[in-house]
């Protein structure tokens, strides 16, 4: 067997599902996510800019902005969901979902 490359090498003790609780790292994610999203759009436009393509990538923008508030924040705490959801596609399970909300889960 090939030796392993040391960039490929994920010790045992590192758990890739825990929750990521790091201040420090938290606050970078959040950087990055920034970046990533200022670069795409920027691509975006750069491409071929116009005051209307710009317009309509801003709505997009803000329009998935409170879809995702929505998701997370008005069903939890208007909509009577007692505990937090595990992600996007939880939330929308349950948001779709009629008996899970009449049983009152």
């Amino acid at each position: 067997m090939p030796p392993r490359h040391p960039a490929f090498f994920l010790p045992a003790a590192m758990d890739l599902n825990r929750d990521l609780k790091s201040p420090a790292a938290l606050i970078s994610k959040g950087w990055l996510f920034l970046l990533l999203g200022l670069v795409a759009g920027g691509l975006l436009l750069a491409e071929d800019f116009s005051l209307r393509r710009l317009a309509l990538l801003a709505i997009a923008i803000w329009a998935f902005c409170r879809f995702y508030y929505f998701l997370f924040y008005v069903l939890e705490h208007y909509a009577g969901r007692e505990r937090p959801y595990a992600g996007v596609l939880d939330a929308l399970k349950w948001s779709l979902g009629r008996k899970d909300r009449e049983q009152g889960e």
